[in-house]
């Protein structure tokens, strides 16, 4: 077993600046949390060679590149994309805005991202309600004789009550058929596996019997059915731990990247069959690669929990979403019954029971219901806003009184749709970025330094607020055309940035931002903005009543707060308000595995969830025209962004007046 990566310290000259950094970390993204700014615009792949330090004092591997001397490699000079720190280390980076003062020209802003939350399953246990909806219970049976006759299932259920209290259970017909010859398999030692209902009013019903002891192989499935992606995690239901997690595309995703043309195409002939057979057919992936995993069978499943939005859900159950779509927006169901698995075409034990999450609208779905429980915003008395960023941007605000929701289209700008260059977070892609206020060249960091071949969701916003800072972007998105830099220059659809240039790339062109990727960010960031604030306006409060932001999603996680407020993606809220909870659907499925209490608290919570339609609401428009702009119309609502892009302005102006006079 590996044990923690050891950890060292970095002293960057002549800033002073500290930071403390696992071992194998590159220089390059050292400098990155640092918060300087070194040129680097080949993604951190070696071959552009601009990011070249001293080392000082220490040592580090490698980072020698070819473009240095060998004079120049003796001093110390090494490649900070390349250099991989092994113990303390001193770095002096080049002054690049030339300042006489001794300040360092490469610093850039300080960045926070938001606090991660963390599913406590120790909380269930103290609470007492670590209670899984679906259990297993051994049972040995005393055997029929002259002086007990009673039938099978009688002596069956009369052993669940005196060994384990169980009562009022429903048995099927199916599993009266099989339950003579297992009982007798093992000589009326068995093993009952009981669905628990989430209403007092119904019955537990018997699912499952096999011979022998199998209480401690007790699996379950927690689903997220996402519109891009389906993501499960394996769940030991004796334990409550989480076995493995796996994730693929939902093939669905052939017929187009958004829920409406999933909608068209389930009205035509047979379409709603074939949406339902592509969903069910990536989740069966999902569930085979995650039981390959742990090599567990799939009749050792007993339930599974999933969830979606409203859309998904209905094509996974086969119900008609037609007039999801038409006003006034009426799906078939907000509530779904238990349902086995197999009836889904899912390749699990006919005794394992589907279980979804219920929704509350057309567009605001089980996978926020599961969010918020996951979340525990359900049950705090912190004013909360929930924000799951994606394609479909969802917005919840309230606490354990009362609680308000809202669905808007952002678009797929956050998923690299509708960018030239834009990408799904995957090797190559481009994640981070910081740029030189004054020569305007930029320092690209990749996933997995491998060459640039793209920018994903989390590498566009911080490369617009970046650009935007700076003074090369104005508010409405468009390029300074009169600054001196190769890199702003006329392409074929109107200006653009180049954040790559061909040779340092690993595609065959240039990667560039063009203004019109810059316009369709400000619309997707503008959609989410209006969606707050219109949410906020009907419930009759304001930003600053919200205590708490939760974050949700894959692009959550890696969002900087600092440029999400600067283009005006974010309320402007103080940093340590913010809290990330990963996949909140995925987290909620894995909580009502674990606990039928919480099962029983969906219902509860779902009773006081008021969806708002945004589109007939009047204001919305009215803010989200406020809101096309950076960060928007009414610039008092982001102070702290614009005191930052002050002090950068007068950085910048400050260095450029330094370089034309001479150094004493």
């Amino acid at each position: 077993m590996t044990g923690p990566a050891e950890n060292y310290r970095i002293t960057f000259l002549p800033a002073d600046r500290k930071v403390t950094v696992p071992a194998g970390t590159n220089l390059l993204r050292a400098a990155r949390q640092a918060c300087l700014h070194i040129n680097a615009s080949c993604g951190g792949t070696g071959v552009c060679g601009k990011c070249r330090v001293l080392v000082e004092q220490g040592s580090v591997k490698d980072g020698i590149s070819e473009k240095f001397s060998p004079d120049e490699v003796k001093k110390g000079i090494r490649q900070a994309c390349t250099a991989i720190v092994t113990g303390d280390v001193t770095i002096r980076l080049q002054e690049t805005a030339g300042l006489k003062s001794g300040q360092l020209g490469t610093e850039v802003p300080e960045r926070h991202r938001a606090a991660m939350y963390v599913f406590d399953l120790a909380e269930l246990r103290e609470e007492g309600i670590f209670s899984p909806p679906v259990e297993k219970f051994f049972l040995e049976l005393p055997r029929p004789d002259h002086n007990d006759r009673q039938a099978d299932a009688g002596r069956l259920l009369r052993s669940l009550n005196e060994q384990y209290g169980e009562r009022h259970i429903l048995i099927t017909l199916n599993m009266l058929r099989r339950l003579r010859r297992v009982l007798r398999e093992d000589d009326f030692r068995v093993t009952a596996t009981l669905a628990r209902p989430v209403n007092s009013r119904f019955k537990s019903k018997l699912v499952h019997v096999q011979p022998g002891n199998w209480t401690t192989r007790n699996y379950g499935l927690a689903v997220d059915i996402g519109t891009t992606t389906i993501y499960g995690q394996l769940l030991d239901k004796q334990t409550g731990e989480i076995l493995a997690e796996a994730g693929d595309y939902n093939r669905q995703l052939s017929y187009g990247e958004d829920v409406i043309s999933r909608m068209i195409v389930a009205e035509r002939p047979e379409g709603l069959r074939q949406m339902h057979d592509l969903v069910a057919e990536s989740i069966n992936r999902v569930i085979l690669r995650l039981l390959k995993k742990k090599r567990i069978d799939q009749d050792e499943l007993t339930s599974i929990t999933l969830a979606g939005n409203t859309v998904m859900t209905h094509l996974v159950l086969e119900l008609e979403p037609h007039n999801i779509r038409r006003t006034p927006y009426v799906p078939v169901s907000t509530l779904f019954p238990p349902i086995r698995a197999t009836d889904l075409g899912l390749k699990v034990g006919d005794h394992c029971m589907a279980l979804f999450y219920p929704a509350i609208s057309s567009y605001v779905g089980g996978d926020i219901v599961a969010g918020v429980m996951g979340s525990g915003m359900y049950r705090t008395d912190k004013v909360s806003l929930y924000i799951d960023i994606g394609t479909n941007a969802e917005i919840v605000i309230g606490n354990r009184e009362w609680l308000a929701c809202a669905a808007c289209s952002a678009g797929p700008a956050f998923e690299g749709g509708g960018i030239l260059h834009g990408m799904r977070a995957a090797a190559g892609a481009i994640e981070d970025f910081s740029l030189d206020p004054v020569s305007l060249e930029p320092m690209n960091l990749t996933i997995g330094g491998k060459p640039a071949v793209g920018i994903c969701g989390s590498g566009l916003l911080v490369i617009t607020a970046a650009l935007f800072e700076c003074g090369a972007l104005d508010q409405r998105g468009r390029f300074a055309r009169n600054l001196d830099t190769a890199r702003i220059r006329e392409g074929r659809s109107g200006y653009e940035y180049v954040l790559v240039w061909e040779e340092e790339a690993g595609i065959d062109r240039d990667i560039v931002l063009t203004e019109v990727d810059v316009d369709n960010f400000i619309r997707a960031k503008g959609a989410i903005y209006a969606g707050v604030m219109t949410l906020l306006s009907e419930v009759g409060l304001g930003i600053a009543d919200l205590e708490q932001v939760i974050l949700a999603g894959a692009f959550g996680s890696y969002i900087d707060l600092d440029s999400a407020m600067a283009v005006g993606l974010l309320p402007e809220i103080a940093p340590e308000q913010f809290l990330y909870v990963g996949n909140g659907s995925l987290m909620g499925c894995r909580m009502s595995e674990l606990s039928n209490h919480i099962r029983k608290d969906v219902i509860k919570t779902i009773q006081r969830m008021t969806g708002f339609e945004l589109c007939e609401v009047p204001s919305y428009k009215d803010q989200y025209v406020a809101a096309l702009f950076l960060p928007h119309t009414d610039s008092s609502l982001f102070p702290q962004a614009r005191k930052r892009r002050q002090a950068m302005n007068l950085r910048a102006g400050d260095a450029a007046k330094n370089r034309q006079e001479p150094r004493e």
